[in-house]
């Protein structure tokens, strides 16, 4: 896939304060999309808003885009 995560997400969300069950208990993110994020499958807009939100970042600084595919 040409757009990939820069970042280990998870990660980076546990050392600002958020583990996964925080995230899950306080209804910050649902369960498929974490696992969706453990998978490095992309997430929902909404959801890329709220982990901008949570790390303090632009889209920019958690994916970025590959041209690796030939067209």
């Amino acid at each position: 896939m040409p757009i990939q995560y820069k970042i280990d997400v998870l990660s980076e969300l546990k050392k600002k304060g958020f583990s996964t069950y925080r995230l899950r208990k306080e209804k910050i993110l649902g369960e498929a999309t974490i696992q969706k994020i453990r998978q490095e499958e992309l997430v929902s807009w909404d959801n890329m808003a709220t982990l901008c939100r949570l790390l303090g970042c632009q889209p920019g600084d958690i994916v970025k885009y590959s041209n690796d595919e030939a067209l």
